[in-house]
């Protein structure tokens, strides 16, 4: 089963959709996104393009954002493509702030 669960101090979720794809939810901070970049390569190794679903995530700081960046690099070298959904305002800001919000492929 494609599912990831951290429930440490910052839980971090990742599940499957009904219709294809994944949802994050919880705080991806410092503290969560090693763990977090570790345990969800198994997550996103299935076929097709991955589609991810940020609607939950509750706090994200500049590893959250880095994150993204590594998801988007492993999609890339999976060839597949890869979009985020519903990005939280604050990680928007934080990549036009360092100038990649041209680059995360958002819908």
């Amino acid at each position: 089963m494609n599912t990831l669960k951290r429930d440490n101090s910052g839980a971090v979720h990742i599940k499957p959709l009904a219709e294809g794809g994944f949802s994050v939810s919880g705080a991806l901070t410092f503290e969560t996104v090693p763990a977090v970049a570790h345990d969800s390569a198994s997550v996103l190794s299935g076929g097709g393009d991955i589609n991810l679903d940020l609607q939950g995530i509750s706090h994200a700081d500049s590893a959250g954002l880095a994150l993204l960046i590594e998801w988007m690099r492993t999609a890339r070298a999976q060839e597949k493509g890869i979009v985020f959904k519903n990005v939280p305002p604050q990680m928007l800001a934080m990549a036009t702030m360092s100038g990649l919000e041209n680059i995360l492929p958002t819908a």
